[in-house]
């Protein structure tokens, strides 16, 4: 079992920055892929970034040039930078942590995040 929390989230103003962080524990594969998705109301969930234990990310188009996904390998651990929010932006974002071997992922349990003037 792998459990994962998030934290960063809370209120920012357009045009703002937020990071976000994402510590996983537990039973890690040594391939494996973290990441972000997010939801907005009456949305279904969708892909922001994720990032393999080699290092490969791979962003949303809404993001990209403004979200920076980083992870630290030896904690486990996945990070979002968040520059130049907008409105459209706001929405609760999961963390996952997707194991290779065997194939298995594990979400977070979302960090809220409001961006609004």
């Amino acid at each position: 079992q792998v459990q994962v929390v998030e934290s960063g989230g809370g209120l920012v103003q357009p045009g703002g920055s937020l990071r976000l962080s994402c510590a996983a524990s537990g039973s890690i594969s040594s391939l494996n892929d973290m990441g972000w998705y997010r939801q907005a109301p009456g949305a279904e969930r969708e892909m922001i970034a994720t990032i393999t234990s080699g290092g490969d990310s791979n962003y949303a188009d809404s993001v990209k040039g403004r979200f920076t996904i980083s992870r630290d390998n030896a904690k486990n651990a996945v990070y979002l930078q968040m520059n130049s929010l907008k409105p459209e932006d706001t929405a609760i974002y999961y963390c996952y942590v997707r194991n290779w071997v065997p194939i298995r992922t594990f979400w977070g349990q979302g960090t809220q995040v409001t961006v609004s003037s």
